[in-house]
């Protein structure tokens, strides 16, 4: 009788616990899905970042304007397929006619947000709306608030230039707003993709930023799946619990 005494206020015991535990699974999640949501509500992501909304070095100049993929005005979507093709058609080679398709849709998501980079040769920052609308688009950035191994992280899916715009410290000054972004919504990382046929874009990441292969990456989940795929991701981490998961 004592024995089955003490197993059935074991099992009660382990039960009280499974269900804690399980409890606190919930709330974790409530809260990272909470946090994922407020940074996605954010309709200017600029506004925190004054000193971001433009850039005026090494014989460029241009601003900086936010938006989100379901509010893409024709014109708009028609310059993102177009630059995409331009930059990444050779790349991807034979991949990129499926490619190109998921992107389209992926461009135009209610989640996807971007940072719109206009041309404003002689604009100041006392008449920046007013340039917007008539100034050329010269570049994009494509990210997602989103979670990644339970992680909530930036996502960048795309950071497209111009080749007239590159080389002169813009593509730098955006992944660095992006880092800020990613930290002032308390996200635990900037997670991108990168094609192993682009070397330039591999260098930069990887020497000039600082990120790392992810352990989610394939190459690092399997050594043999990695040889497969045509692409690496990489991330830069904030904190320790997303350093542990996403670096290894």
């Amino acid at each position: 009788m004592e024995s089955r005494g003490l197993a059935s206020y074991s099992n009660i015991v382990i039960s009280r616990e499974k269900k804690a535990k399980r409890r606190e699974l919930l709330e974790k999640k409530k809260a990272l899905d909470e946090l994922i949501k407020a940074a996605s509500s954010e309709k200017d992501h600029l506004i925190s970042f004054p000193p971001f909304c433009h850039y005026n070095r090494n014989g460029l100049s241009v601003f900086l304007e936010c938006g989100s993929g379901d509010k893409l005005t024709s014109s708009v979507k028609q310059y993102i397929q177009n630059l995409l093709k331009v930059n990444m058609e050779v790349p991807f080679g034979p991949e990129w006619p499926t490619e190109e398709k998921v992107k389209r849709r992926d461009m135009v998501a209610s989640e996807a947000r971007y940072i719109f980079v206009h041309e404003a040769p002689n604009a100041s920052v006392d008449d920046m709306s007013m340039k917007l609308d008539k100034s050329p688009l010269v570049g994009f950035v494509h990210y997602r608030f989103t979670l990644e191994e339970e992680i909530p992280v930036l996502y960048v899916y795309e950071i497209q230039l111009e080749s007239r715009v590159q080389g002169k410290g813009l593509g730098k000054f955006l992944m660095q707003l992006i880092e800020l972004i990613a930290r002032k919504y308390c996200m635990g990382a900037v997670v991108l993709t990168v094609q192993k046929a682009n070397a330039v874009a591999m260098n930069f990441y990887t020497s000039k930023l600082r990120y790392t292969i992810s352990s989610i990456s394939p190459s690092r989940v399997d050594p043999l799946m990695g040889l497969e795929k045509n692409y690496e991701i990489l991330c830069k981490a904030f904190n320790h619990e997303a350093k542990s998961t996403l670096e290894g």
